[in-house]
C-alpha cells in the first residue's frame, strides 16, 4: 500500500494510458463498458488527487508554513 500511495499519480496515468489504448485498438468493445470505465477512472482520478493534496500539506507543515485548523467535537 505504500508504494501505491507514493506512486500514486504514475499508477493512476499508466492505468488510464492502457485503458485508453485498449478502447483504441479494441473497437468491438461496447460503448457502454467503455463510458462505465471512464466513469471509473474519473473516482480514481478524484482519489489520486486527495493523496497528493494531504502529501503537499503534510510537506508544508512540516516546513511549519502551514498549520492545519483542528476541529474539536463539542
Amino acid at each position: 500500500m505504500t508504494f501505491a500511495k507514493e506512486h500514486a499519480t504514475r499508477l493512476y496515468a499508466v492505468l488510464v494510458a492502457v485503458l485508453a489504448l485498449t478502447a483504441h485498438y479494441t473497437p468491438s468493445l461496447p460503448s457502454a463498458l467503455i463510458l462505465g470505465v471512464a466513469a471509473a477512472v474519473l473516482g480514481t482520478g478524484e482519489a489520486v488527487q486527495r493523496v497528493e493534496n494531504a502529501k503537499t500539506l503534510d510537506a508544508l507543515e512540516a516546513t511549519g508554513l502551514v498549520v492545519r485548523a483542528r476541529t474539536y467535537k463539542r
